[in-house]
């Protein structure tokens, strides 16, 4: 990544770059996009937050090619790129594309890893392997992302499936509420399993982001 202080200032922002003040592009996984966003307007930061699908997730051996598509886009438009992923299942492949690009990315294995820190993330699997991990977003967006996705709408009996190996839900809370609270517990109860929670902020997030939007 070329230098340059920056952060995420808007998902839809324009993607100018001025002489006066360069600007980055953060190509945000959509999962982590919104509190990326309220992090770069929070401080300020010349950074235009461009979010790819959440779901790519759902299919990660395709996160690497779509980062690299998105990153030449915005290339000629910006005066650096920055990569807010973590390796995200990708299994290498985004840090191929990172080191063939020069970009920096977030560091970790998964975004539980920015907001947690991986000791902690580490440290829960370790307590109780079967636990199914959900960020504010997951919890958010539960009934689509999760329910929808998997077709446990339409075939209920596919929970045992999918989750009969697992234990609890750890919820890594990055802004609880009491709306977020309750779309937790019914997250948890959807897939009968026991909700534990988890705060964590966002400061992991902010300390990662301004460590690689300055370079």
């Amino acid at each position: 990544m070329s230098s340059s202080p920056t952060a995420p200032s808007s998902t839809t922002a324009s993607s100018t770059s001025s002489a006066s003040e360069p600007r980055t592009a953060l190509i945000a996984c959509g999962a982590i996009a919104q509190p990326c966003k309220e992090i770069v307007d929070r401080h300020g930061w010349p950074v235009d937050v461009h979010p790819l699908p959440p779901l790519l997730h759902n299919q990660p051996q395709l996160i690497a090619g779509e980062v690299r598509r998105l990153a030449a886009e915005l290339a000629a438009s910006y005066d650096s790129v920055a990569i807010g992923y973590a390796d995200c299942g990708t299994y290498g492949a985004l840090d191929s594309v990172c080191a063939e690009l020069g970009l920096a990315r977030l560091p970790g294995l998964h975004c539980y890893d920015v907001f947690a820190g991986p000791s902690r993330v580490e440290q829960l699997f370790d307590d109780q392997p079967g636990t199914y991990v959900l960020t504010d977003f997951l919890v958010r967006s539960f009934a689509r992302t999760v329910v929808q996705e998997l077709g446990l709408d339409r075939y209920p009996d596919l929970r045992d499936t999918y989750f009969g190996h697992y234990t609890r839900v750890v919820w890594l809370a990055q802004q609880p509420d009491a709306e977020l609270h309750a779309l937790a517990q019914d997250a948890a109860a959807r897939i009968g399993l026991p909700l534990t929670v988890v705060e964590t902020g966002d400061g992991r997030l902010e300390s990662a982001l301004a460590d690689l939007v300055s370079g």
